[in-house]
Formats: structure tokens, C-alpha cells, sequence
């Protein structure tokens, strides 16, 4: 059966493309063939082959096969704004029958596929459908990155309300340093543990330069192996 999960997080510009290669490189180092994915992106430049976003090109270069851009990033939009708005502006209706296409083909191909989300958990992709919406529809469980700065406890515990909210399982939580200043950075971890029930993948420190396999040094892949099924719904 194929497995895979879906990267979410608290936030914009939280890390979801770095830990999603990350976790990618920690998969691949366990013989696992694995695809990444970028259903909804924005902020892309127009070159010689056309619209690309830099975080679905990483990914897609991060994975097992040369798969085609539109298959990892179906929905590509140029400003750098939140993707419903470019998406209207573009005169786009986001599908989820298109994404769904995308991954079949994708899953088809590896044994896993990591598909990265947009912004944080609720952002709108239209006007009645937003990020929340692709992991039931893929049939994914969801992974949370947290950018450990002040004010992300609210945020994380938000978000895995949402997340539960929905029925969805949460296969489990990242932590990534966003503020190498941050104070009390370990108490915050540590309540973090606490209140959130599912397992801790890793703690990324803060890194000038991140690289995916520095990355997945940080992370660990155990927990997930032989929960994920592809399943999203807990039973």
C-alpha cells in the first residue's frame, strides 16, 4: 500500500519545505522511495520552462525519479500572495479532483509520497476550500511544524485542535528553532510534549545555512513507520 503524510504548520515560513525534505532524506535513508509534493503554490518565476515555485522544486529534485513540475505542483501562481487571492486574480478554481489526479500519479511511482501544504492549516485556497481540506482528500494523516518562536504555543495548540477537529490523525509534531535568541526554548519543547498527544519527530536547530540531510539528522522517522497507511481518519 502506498503511505505517505501531509506537512502543515503553524504558520507561514515555519520550515514545512525544509522539514519536508528533511524528513524525505530520513525516509530515503531508510530504502524507502519516496516522492515529495506541492499542491498549491505561490511566489513562483517564469523562466525558460515556464511558472516554477522554488519549494516544489526542491522537493520534486529531492525525489527517487524525474517526475514532471505540474505532477508535484499542479496549482502554481506568480505573486507572492495567499493563494486563494492569486488564484482569483489568475481566474483559477484550485480542484481537488486535479490533486487528487496528481498524487494518484505521484503515489503510483514511490512507496511514499510527502506532500507539503501552503501556508499554515487554514489557509483558503478557494472559496470553499482551503489547505485543511487536502489531507482528508488525500487520505493522508498530517505532520505539524512548529517554528519555535514567543507566541507558538497558542499557535501549535490551535492548530492541533483544528487538526483534531477535523478527524484527522496527527502522526506527529516537528519543532523548528526559528529565533536562536528564543528564551526558554526547552520549557517551551517540554510543554509542547506535554499537551500535544503524538510523538515528537525532532528538534531542528536554528541553521544558517539548512541543508535536508543536516536536517533529517534532527528527525526521526521510527513513529511513523509502521502507523502510516495512508489512513487519515482515526478509527
Amino acid at each position: 500500500m502506498n503511505r505517505g503524510i501531509f506537512v502543515t504548520g503553524t504558520d507561514t515560513g515555519v520550515g514545512k519545505t525544509e522539514v519536508s525534505l528533511g524528513l524525505m532524506v530520513a525516509l530515503q535513508e531508510r530504502g524507502i522511495a519516496v516522492l515529495g509534493m506541492k499542491p498549491v503554490a505561490s511566489g513562483g518565476v517564469v523562466g525558460e520552462q515556464g511558472l516554477r515555485c522554488e519549494d516544489a522544486v526542491r522537493l520534486r529534485a529531492q525525489g527517487l525519479i524525474d517526475v514532471p513540475y505540474e505532477t508535484v505542483n499542479p496549482y502554481a501562481f506568480e505573486p507572492p500572495i495567499a493563494p486563494h487571492i492569486a488564484a482569483g486574480e489568475a481566474g483559477v478554481e484550485v480542484q481537488l479532483g486535479r490533486i487528487r489526479d496528481a498524487h494518484r500519479e505521484l503515489a503510483e511511482q514511490a512507496d511514499w509520497v510527502v506532500v507539503e501544504g501552503v501556508g499554515g492549516w487554514l489557509v483558503p485556497l478557494g472559496p470553499s476550500l482551503a489547505v485543511s481540506d487536502l489531507p482528508a482528500a488525500l487520505g493522508l494523516p498530517v505532520v505539524l511544524v512548529i517554528g519555535l518562536r514567543l507566541g507558538c504555543l497558542s499557535h501549535s495548540l490551535l492548530t492541533v485542535e483544528a487538526i483534531r477537529s477535523r478527524g484527522l490523525r496527527l502522526a506527529g509534531w516537528v519543532a523548528n528553532l526559528l529565533d536562536p535568541d528564543m528564551l526558554a526554548r526547552d520549557e517551551n519543547i517540554a510543554t509542547l510534549a506535554a499537551l500535544i498527544d503524538a510523538p515528537c519527530l525532532g528538534v531542528v536547530p536554528w541553521m544558517q545555512q539548512p541543508r535536508p540531510g543536516l536536517i533529517a539528522a534532527h528527525l526521526t522517522v521510527d513513529s511513523l513507520l509502521p502507523s502510516v497507511v495512508g489512513c487519515a481518519r482515526d478509527g
